[in-house]
């Protein structure tokens, strides 16, 4: 095994368990936890929403320490703080406790997730990480398929408060140790100082791109976090059984694979926006497919979203590298993905009102808001080599 294809597995598997006990915890354990530790559901979700606030509010922080510092004493830190709040929430008792593990998880997503390990590749890799960040993100697309049938079995076996230990314990002993395989990065100096002067700010010609990417990611994000939440009932409303909603939601998962091998195996040989370009038109040609087919066509439309989904992960880790260079890469993407996370935590209260109130036909709302999205990617143009400092990170 070469010594990228290690790094991908440790990084990736570490990923894959983040991802699964604190992203897509709440679909399993919310009821439970909610009804043993005496608060109503709706404020368990709350307390969630001001997890992904609060992680949007720390990225740029942990952005800037991961280019300073490299990613392995970072991402072992977080190791420790899912533990912590894992551990706050079997303990929780009421409201109070309830929101302290929360949010504890919420420092913990904004300093461990995709966006941590993002940088930490670049750290490591410069300007060479897309093939790495593709192969995180494939394995990282498991971590429903592994988190939602494991937080299940244990919730059986041992309860919701057993389950969020056992979630505790895999942190402590699997993704702290594979986090601290990681390579050791040499700790630098302030982006700023290692750059030559202006050479950390986009050109001129440039300058909007922060600005239309985080719009990008922020639109995309909101109706991926939205569709999860709420498929099966849009599914019911365009006149599908319980049974049949969930098995054409079922598609969606290995169609978000099958997206991201397709950016690693054909379009990683074009630069990054043409294939962000081909995802975002997936969403919304999806849309069009479902509305002037019906109901038949709602296996289209899961295939094609998900495709485009999986593609639009690992477009948020290569279109900054690919602008900007591998200088103040976790710092600048701290920034360009928070939108994001804002977006992703009111997107299910939105969209669920959406959907109460027009049923399949808030398909518009979500087409229109990704095809705006691939109305601004059009607008940008594939530019020449990145702006970046004379020299490598690590020399």
């Amino acid at each position: 095994m070469d010594g990228n294809t290690s790094l991908v597995l440790r990084l990736g598997t570490a990923q894959t368990l983040a991802w699964a006990s604190s992203y897509y915890l709440p679909a399993i354990l919310v009821r439970p936890m909610a009804a043993d530790a005496g608060v109503p559901v709706g404020l368990v979700w709350l307390a969630f929403s001001l997890a992904l606030l609060l992680s949007a509010a720390v990225g740029p922080s942990v952005g800037r320490a991961i280019d300073r510092l490299g990613g392995r004493p970072v991402l072992m830190g977080t190791s420790g703080l899912f533990a912590a709040g894992l551990v706050l929430l079997a303990l929780a008792q009421g409201p109070v406790s309830v929101f302290a593990g929360w949010l504890v998880i919420g420092v913990a997503m904004g300093s461990g997730l995709y966006e941590a390990a993002f940088a930490t590749l670049v750290r490591l890799q410069g300007q060479q990480a897309r093939g790495a960040i593709t192969g995180i993100t494939l394995l990282g697309g498991l971590a429903s398929t592994v988190g939602w049938p494991l937080s299940a079995w244990m919730e059986v076996q041992f309860g919701w408060r057993g389950a969020c230990l056992g979630w505790a314990a895999l942190h402590l002993l699997l993704g702290l140790p594979l986090n601290a395989s990681l390579p050791r990065t040499q700790a630098l100096p302030a982006p700023e100082a290692l750059a030559p002067q202006g050479s950390l700010a986009a050109p001129p010609a440039q300058r909007h791109v922060a600005w239309v990417l985080a719009y990008v990611f922020a639109a995309t994000w909101f109706v991926s976090t939205a569709l999860a939440a709420h498929l099966p009932a849009l599914l019911m409303a365009g006149g599908l059984s319980l049974a049949g909603a969930l098995a054409i939601g079922a598609l969606v998962g290995p169609a978000q694979v099958a997206g991201r091998l397709l950016e690693f195996g054909g379009l990683r040989r074009f630069h990054p926006l043409w294939a962000a370009r081909f995802a975002a038109s997936m969403h919304p040609l999806g849309v069009l497919v479902w509305m002037a087919l019906g109901a038949v066509a709602a296996p289209v439309f899961a295939v094609l979203h998900g495709l485009g989904n999986g593609m639009l992960t690992i477009a948020k880790g290569t279109l900054p590298l690919a602008f900007y260079g591998p200088v103040g890469y976790g710092r600048r993407q701290g920034w360009i993905v928070a939108p994001s996370r804002v977006a992703q935590a009111f997107s299910p209260l939105v969209f669920g009102w959406l959907v109460e109130r027009w049923g399949g036909g808030a398909l518009w709302v979500s087409g229109a808001l990704v095809g705006s999205a691939l109305a601004c990617l059009w607008w940008l143009r594939v530019p020449g080599p990145p702006v970046q400092a004379a020299r490598e990170l690590d020399q």
